[in-house]
């Protein structure tokens, strides 16, 4: 997700959920982007497209005083509309863009779920996936992990940098790391922590 043949000092990428926050969104927004991860990824799935524009100029203007990537999800238009070289979709939104909407962007990521996700794609021309979830987390209760090996087989099958996300922790990001991944994505733990550029630093 990187440039993204070039790594990038941090492989650690922070997927946001306002309702985790614990304090005013954009204020976690600025100490995130503060603490230089490899990029923030504006992940509000309960938003319409109106709402999500609106927090989405905001958030690539705290993006761009750190200059840290900042990831447009799902929303194509606005992802147009405010000239955002990055944008993730899910599966479903990447097979109906054009050729001509997936050339806008520099980085373009799709969330995959199984090793025909990943090659799919690929395929269609993503430079990077996202694939989980890799470990139990209490985002997905009730539905296991699918584990290192499922991230293996995914990272030796692309020639796409493949980021994992799901339950993923400085405690398990070595394992990460040994499967093959080019990094992870966090999220809840990128909410509440105390100190965002203190917990990120334990990631290396």
């Amino acid at each position: 997700m990187q440039s993204v043949k070039k790594r990038m000092i941090s492989d650690i990428w922070c997927v946001t959920n306002r309702t985790l926050c614990r304090e005013n969104f954009l204020d976690r927004v600025e100490k995130l982007a503060a603490a230089h991860p490899a990029g923030i990824i504006l992940r509000e799935k309960d938003m319409n497209e109106e709402e999500y524009s609106v927090l989405a100029e905001t958030v690539l203007k705290i993006c761009k005083k750190y200059n840290t990537v900042c990831v447009i999800h799902s929303f194509t238009e606005t992802a147009k509309k405010l000239n955002c070289k990055a944008f993730h979709v899910p599966l479903p939104v990447l097979r109906k863009m054009s050729d001509m909407d997936k050339k806008r962007f520099v980085i373009l990521g799709a969330s995959c779920h199984s090793l025909e996700d990943a090659l799919e794609a690929e395929r269609l021309g993503c430079t990077y996936i996202t694939a989980g979830h890799i470990f139990n987390t209490d985002c997905k209760k009730g539905m296991p992990g699918r584990g290192l090996k499922f991230l293996q087989n995914i990272c030796e099958s692309v020639s796409i940098p493949v980021y994992a996300i799901g339950g993923i922790d400085e405690k398990n990001i070595e394992e990460i790391r040994t499967a093959k991944a080019a990094g992870a994505c966090i999220m809840s733990s990128a909410m509440v922590c105390e100190n965002p550029k203190e917990y990120l630093k334990c990631f290396h």
